[in-house]
């Protein structure tokens, strides 16, 4: 999630654990703490598939934090025994404010490494966009109540509601995957690598992305759809590019990242063939910002870049894309298809109604 949202997660966190003996101090270093993982996004490795694929790594391990949790509490415990706060009050607090921050990161699109540093695959399991202000505006609400009376009930409720806003996600994506499960299962997909996540700002539109080999599939579905089939429509993937890709360290680190769910094209750039791998999990399709180079093409074949850059992404109406899919949270109709934002030269079939 954003930092604004993890600190705010981690202030309500703080007033409810603490606020009865810290007061507004709870709640400040509660919102310190919330976000203080983030801050690995100052590190700069001097590449940019390294810089994507390294940030939610070690400053987001369960591992890392939990030993940094300890430490903290036995700090706390000795520097100010006078307020009567035991050290499993202390551990509540440090451990709550610390390692929720990945826990909430895990339930967005770009994966966070909770088991850093053991290299398992990020974990991702999507329920909530990068930015949702119906997940954060409880917290916010909570902790201003916090500090304009030095209440905790405040930070207590913005919590329950927060927590309450998952399970609805919770319940709406099971119900457009339920609704996904048959479409797949008439085109022999039920086995195929798939991607469920919310649209941006909203849990009520999803997004799905379904990988077939060489191609992939793109459908939206609302909840307020109601008994509406989903539509799938096909895009290529370049994947005859992926070899060429896996040849590269970086391309490798970006399959580790992101799986099956990367487009693979020959772009030209400063005048040289270019290899470009794309993330097709993060943004929207037609407005997928992680995009970098990976090789160069000479006459003997392709090289892979010592230094990868991210690449900008291609124009594109942002606002009026928006515009859209608000009017689509709402209603099947008109239909909005995801076709019409891609470049035609990727889109292999669409349905007769888009």
């Amino acid at each position: 999630m954003d930092s604004m949202t993890q600190a705010a997660l981690g202030a309500a966190i703080g007033g409810t654990v603490l606020g009865g003996r810290l007061g507004r101090k709870a709640v400040l270093l509660g919102a310190a703490l919330g976000t203080l993982p983030d801050l690995d996004v100052m590190i700069d490795y001097g590449d940019a598939v390294a810089n994507v694929t390294r940030h939610r790594g070690f400053s987001h391990s369960l591992f890392v934090l939990a030993g940094l949790a300890a430490a903290l509490t036995l700090l706390a415990a000795r520097l100010a025994p006078a307020r009567d706060i035991g050290p499993g009050r202390w551990g509540a607090f440090f451990g709550l404010c610390l390692m929720t921050h990945p826990l909430l990161d895990a339930l967005t699109t770009y994966g966070t490494q909770l088991w850093w540093p053991l290299g398992a695959r990020p974990i991702a399991e999507p329920l909530v966009f990068i930015i949702d202000p119906l997940y954060s505006l409880p917290l916010l609400v909570g902790i201003a109540v916090a500090l304009a009376t030095g209440r905790r009930r405040g930070p207590a409720w913005g919590l329950a509601l927060s927590c309450a806003y998952l399970v609805f996600a919770l319940g709406a994506k099971t119900l457009v995957e339920s609704r996904l499960a048959p479409v797949l299962a008439e085109r022999g997909l039920e086995e195929a690598p798939r991607l469920v996540q919310p649209t941006p700002f909203n849990t009520l539109l999803w997004r799905a992305t379904v990988v077939e080999g060489d191609r992939y599939h793109e459908t939206l579905i609302g909840v307020l759809d109601g008994d509406r089939a989903p539509l799938l429509e096909s895009y290529a993937r370049g994947a005859h590019l992926e070899r060429v890709a896996l040849d590269a360290p970086a391309g490798r680190r970006l399959d580790w990242f992101a799986g099956p769910f990367l487009r693979y094209e020959s772009e030209t750039y400063d005048g040289r063939e270019t290899l470009v791998a794309t993330d097709l999990r993060l943004g929207f399709p037609g407005f997928h910002p992680f995009r970098y180079d990976l090789a160069r093409r000479q006459d003997d074949g392709w090289h892979p870049l010592a230094r990868t850059v991210q690449l900008p992404s291609p124009p594109g109406d942002n606002r009026a894309a928006l515009a859209r899919l608000g009017a689509r949270i709402l209603s099947p109709e008109p239909m909005l298809c995801t076709s019409h934002f891609v470049p035609r030269r990727w889109i292999v079939s669409v349905p007769g109604q888009c």
